[in-house]
């Protein structure tokens, strides 16, 4: 097997720059920060534009619309579990609810993250179709994104009703 050189080097800016967002990432993640469950809404919606406009650009066949589906539904399940992987606590004094990422929520967008980089790169090679890809990767964040919040909805509400019942 051969490798080209290019890619060698674009792989190895791509995994430099990773792992310096990876690096400053962590160092913020052992603080907890304040968690508004109103505003949780905001990134799914935003991601769903952007998902909208790539369906706009291209509409994909039958197959596509069902790769894309499955994509969504995978993406919610792993959206579900990584939400269930943010620490969440309630203030007792404050009833101020805050989150706090685990490191195994981060290497876990990590992995996705580079398995799509991988694929669209490899993708061209080997003749697929990016575009549909792109689409399907990106049908499947906005699954990640939304079941996240969602699970992380439920439950930074039931630890609010549990504080306040307590007080």
């Amino acid at each position: 097997m051969q490798f080209d050189t290019p890619h060698l080097i674009r792989y190895g800016i791509t995994a430099l720059v990773v792992g310096l967002i990876l690096a400053l990432r962590i160092r913020r993640m052992s603080r907890a920060r304040p968690l508004t469950l109103e505003r949780l809404w905001i990134v799914p919606s935003l991601y769903a534009l952007l998902v909208a406009s790539l369906f706009v650009q291209a509409r994909p066949s039958l197959g596509g619309w069902t790769l894309c589906a499955a994509a969504l539904a995978i993406g919610a399940g792993l959206g579900w579990q990584r939400g269930k992987l943010m620490h969440l606590s309630v203030d007792p004094a404050t009833h101020q609810l805050n989150q706090k990422a685990s490191i195994g929520g981060l290497l876990f967008i990590v992995v996705l993250i580079a398995i799509k980089l991988v694929g669209q790169a490899e993708g061209s090679a080997l003749h697929l179709n990016v575009l549909l890809l792109t689409q399907a990767f990106g049908t499947m964040a906005l699954g990640l994104f939304s079941s996240m919040r969602v699970e992380m909805y439920l439950r930074g509400k039931r630890l609010l009703e549990q504080a306040r019942a307590a007080a």
